[in-house]
């Protein structure tokens, strides 16, 4: 059972929840996926959702790269979720740490995934902590970047479909340096729209 650490509310009636637990068990309109550009959900994040879900996730990952070419970083496609509780999978792909800018990519990387969500008019997305496992990004930096692209977009687009954020974080010292930063972040005032150059 995945358990709420904190919850962050915005004027809009929005709000970003910082969630300990298994993604694949979100009741939630689509999860993302931490993918690669050739989106083969082979392990980490990518591994569990497809296990979970059925092979039809990588069997329509497959098709989605034959037809566009791979996924750049810092872009996200979108599959259904097969067996999981989910709608549909975003597999939003985030920098490997040390390929320079990365900040900036994974920012553009979250809000691909937020982009896509809305134009599928969907009111919930549960994150995972993109990039911070086999591609080494900095667990404090990936929670600073990540919850303020979030709470950016959350106030950019205040009558948007997206009412529901999570973040959803199966490893406990991951999950409460999330905590920690979403809650120092909730407490600051509102940064002008673009604080990170990840449009």
């Amino acid at each position: 059972m995945n358990e709420l650490l904190y919850e962050w509310p915005f004027p809009s009636g929005a709000c970003i929840r910082i969630v300990h637990g298994d993604i694949t068990e979100e009741q939630v309109d689509a999860i993302v996926n931490a993918a690669n550009e050739r989106l083969a959900h082979g392990g980490g994040v990518a591994g569990a959702i497809v296990r979970k879900g059925g092979p039809e996730i990588q069997q329509e990952s497959d098709a989605w790269v034959r037809r566009h070419g791979p996924v750049p970083t810092g872009s996200a496609a979108v599959t259904g979720a097969g067996r999981l509780p989910a709608r549909y999978v975003i597999h939003a792909v985030g920098p490997v740490w040390g390929s320079g800018d990365e900040e900036a990519k994974l920012a553009r990387a979250v809000r691909s995934a937020l982009q896509r969500a809305e134009e599928l008019g969907l009111r919930s997305i549960s994150f995972p902590a993109i990039s911070a496992g086999i591609f080494g990004f900095p667990v404090a930096a990936c929670a600073r970047i990540l919850l303020r692209t979030i709470s950016d977009y959350l106030r950019e687009h205040p009558a948007g479909p997206v009412r529901e954020v999570r973040v959803c974080l199966i490893d406990p010292t991951t999950a409460e340096a999330f905590r920690v930063e979403a809650e120092r972040q909730s407490r600051e005032p509102p940064q002008g729209a673009g604080a990170i150059d990840g449009r």
